[in-house]
């Protein structure tokens, strides 16, 4: 592990047309610590895990309907003997060995998790690919200013975009880019994270990161 820079990484802040308006230090909590591979990989792991459905359902010889009669007699009829046809070998019988439901989720603590977090966010912001936007919220839902935006920021590949509130229009701003996957920073994890490209931050969402919380509409519209 490589030791981490005493002073705090800053970045430039703009605003939605992409002109400067500031910088600001990214939290040193989470975006300037050691960047543990094995963390992030646990995290990942048990993320995909948990995001199985497991609701695979086979049915065996005992859960089929029908077949209670003997197909034909024990002897004499030259074919081998069988006594149901909802035995595995026939059509429309049951099904030997099959899937069951079963549950994928792996426990993970909430160190690991803060530990693969930040080394995620660390990751980013050292590779400069975390972007700060003063005030990220649109009056009324609409895709073309969220790719005006993007295209302000010279953004491209998958984009990231964390907010400090879970404001509608912005979120159905961006909801039809494909290539853009929008969230509350109350949620933000490594997998989203390390998936995207570039990750970009509304301002008031940095205080938040780590907190279980998400600005209030006051605080959002300041």
């Amino acid at each position: 592990m490589a030791d981490h820079n005493e002073s705090a990484p800053s970045v430039d802040v703009v605003d939605p047309a992409g002109t400067s308006v500031g910088t600001v230090d990214l939290p040193t909590e989470w975006f300037d610590g050691d960047v543990s591979v094995a963390a992030m990989h646990q995290v990942v792991t048990a993320q995909l895990a948990a995001a199985r459905q497991g609701t695979h359902k086979t049915k065996t010889r005992g859960e089929v309907a029908g077949g209670g009669a003997k197909p034909w007699r024990q002897k004499g009829t030259g074919r081998a003997r069988q006594g149901s046809t909802r035995s595995p070998q026939w059509v429309g019988g049951g099904v030997a060995h099959g899937r069951t439901p079963s549950d994928w989720s792996v426990r993970v603590n909430k160190k690991l998790k803060r530990v693969a977090l930040r080394s995620a966010l660390t990751d980013r912001a050292r590779n400069g690919c975390v972007s700060v936007v003063r005030g990220l919220v649109y009056d009324v839902p609409r895709t073309k200013d969220a790719v005006a935006t993007l295209e302000a920021l010279g953004l491209t590949g998958r984009v990231l975009v964390v907010l400090a509130d879970a404001d509608d229009a912005t979120l159905r701003s961006f909801r039809n880019l494909p290539e853009v996957h929008t969230l509350v920073v109350d949620q933000l994890n490594t997998h989203d994270v390390l998936v995207s490209d570039t990750v970009v931050f509304d301002e008031a969402a940095l205080g938040l990161i780590g907190t279980g919380q998400r600005a209030s509409a006051q605080e959002v519209a300041q």
